[in-house]
């Protein structure tokens, strides 16, 4: 499936929902990409995932902010991925630095850098570790075991709206 035909379900996908996050994390190893970018040197040709730049154009076309969430320990190779792949203009924020904080400390950048509260924030990574501590900040979070996709986007959408509802609902109480 091109990039034109996601892009295409994507944007239908998010008109299913009436609440949508005001930003999308995504990490990357295993999550926008499939390979750990230390394990590669700069010379090479990096891909994506399948479905990964249908969904973000998705993204960007909605307006959705977009960012990064990396502990990669070789942010220079990252980088230079994220350029050669021609996606850099897509991310509000880049967090890519090596972490023991299971990547608390990259959205609390990442949350001073836009302003945007973490229950509106959705992220996909592919460790059940930060997925756990990321979650406990309040932000939604979807486990990836192939990459993002869309399955899993959907599936992070109507995490999404259900937990922000929850949210809404337990503040008027």
């Amino acid at each position: 499936m091109g990039d034109e035909r996601v892009k295409a379900e994507a944007l239908q996908i998010l008109g299913l929902f009436q609440v949508l996050p005001r930003l999308v994390v995504f990490d990357l190893d295993y999550t926008l990409w499939p390979f750990y970018c230390e394990c590669l040197s700069k010379r090479e040709s990096p891909s994506l995932y399948r479905h990964a730049k249908g969904i973000m154009f998705a993204l960007k076309e909605k307006g959705i902010d977009m960012a990064i969430a990396s502990r990669s320990p070789t942010p220079d190779i990252a980088k230079v991925f994220i350029d050669k792949l021609e996606i850099k203009s897509m991310f509000v924020a880049q967090e890519i630095f090596s972490s023991w904080t299971h990547k608390t400390e990259h959205f609390q950048r990442i949350q001073r850098k836009t302003g945007i509260p973490y229950k509106s924030m959705l992220f996909f990574d592919d460790e059940d570790r930060n997925i756990e501590s990321v979650s406990k900040m309040g932000v939604t979070s979807v486990l990836v075991e192939n990459g993002v996709n869309l399955d899993m986007f959907k599936l992070g959408l109507s995490n999404f709206a259900t937990n922000f509802a929850a949210s809404s609902t337990s503040k008027e109480e």
